[in-house]
């Protein structure tokens, strides 16, 4: 589960650069309510990629090997 929070961290890197690079050079034509819908959609992503990961986890620490 380690790797979820290096996720996030990427992310808000991107996003913040994208804003910066939004901020230089004006308007780039998105809406706030564009922007709102794809950081619902990225947290979303984000979320089915944890939930994913642990039941992958999970069954895979289920395994009986011996």
């Amino acid at each position: 589960m380690s790797a979820i929070p290096g996720y996030i961290r990427l992310a808000a890197g991107m996003l913040r650069d994208r804003l910066r690079r939004a901020r230089l050079t004006g308007d780039a034509g998105y809406t706030t309510e564009t922007v709102v819908v794809i950081a619902l959609l990225v947290a979303l992503a984000i979320a089915a990629v944890a939930i994913i990961t642990a039941k992958v986890l999970a069954k895979a620490n289920s395994l009986n090997l011996g």
